[in-house]
């Protein structure tokens, strides 16, 4: 059983003093492949050099909307320079954050679009963060259209933006979210079909129960999986299977 983790942060402090340690961990417990995903231009340059250095590694590069100022529209052409690099499957993560920011919504819709047309003249995917922000997302992402659509990353659990991401032909990810005692996701969990649903961790951060409020990495996206299994009545083997297969064809890896 080989399981990928489709959204991990090993760019972020919290590993400074272990990273080597857990990737290698991480990987002799069946997770064979994993992507690093940056959130700003820092981070972006440390997942590539990340994923460089692992073969079972992939990395996104990308300005997130949280925190965004106009220094970030500068930046944008040393993130489609990283976007490149022979281990970069993806632009993320990018999208609308209103939880955060509530001051900034247009310099953060400039910034999203912006970054989607760096992902189509790439031809790459998009990994979606939106948080208080469904329907600006969702409005952006059907007026702005990205050739190879993408992932709705650690995807809230909300029926009607699960429905409208489905629609419009991305995949979405679920994260250790669903695991948590007041979640409730059987039904966004169940609206999702296998074809295009995606695990994750997200970590350091999101620990699945029973490690809730530890920091998270890798070998926990199987909590994720075992959770999805128990909703859809079907294998662990199954799910595991089904959520690589996506996840290398949503990032075109082909190896």
């Amino acid at each position: 059983m080989e399981l990928f983790d489709t959204h991990s942060h090993y760019n972020d402090e919290a590993f400074d003093e272990d990273r080597d340690e857990i990737i290698r961990n991480t990987y002799d417990s069946n997770i064979r492949k994993f992507t690093c995903i940056g959130y700003d231009l820092e981070s972006s340059k440390k997942a590539v050099k990340i994923a460089e250095k692992y073969d079972f590694i992939y990395a996104t590069v990308a300005i997130s909307p949280i925190g965004v100022t106009k220094k970030n529209l500068n930046e944008l052409k040393e993130i489609k320079k990283l976007a490149l690099n022979k281990k970069v499957v993806g632009i993320g993560e990018i999208g609308l954050d209103y939880h955060w920011g509530k001051n900034n919504k247009d310099l953060q819709k400039e910034i999203f679009i912006k970054q989607i047309e760096i992902a189509n003249e790439l031809d790459l995917p998009i990994a979606i963060h939106t948080r208080d922000a469904h329907i600006d997302t969702i409005d952006i992402l059907k007026n702005h259209k990205c050739n190879n659509t993408g992932i709705f990353h650690c995807c809230p659990l909300n029926i009607e933006l699960i429905k409208s991401g489905l629609n419009l032909g991305y995949y979405i990810s679920f994260s250790g979210v669903i695991t948590f005692k007041n979640a409730k996701p059987e039904l966004a969990v169940k609206e999702v079909p296998m074809d295009r649903i995606l695990i994750e961790t997200d970590s350091p951060y999101l620990s699945p129960e029973p490690f809730r409020g530890k920091r998270n990495d890798s070998r926990r996206v199987i909590e994720i999986a075992k959770k999805i299994s128990e909703i859809k009545g079907i294998s662990l083997e199954e799910v595991s299977k089904k959520t690589y297969d996506n996840a290398m064809r949503v990032y075109k890896i082909r190896v």
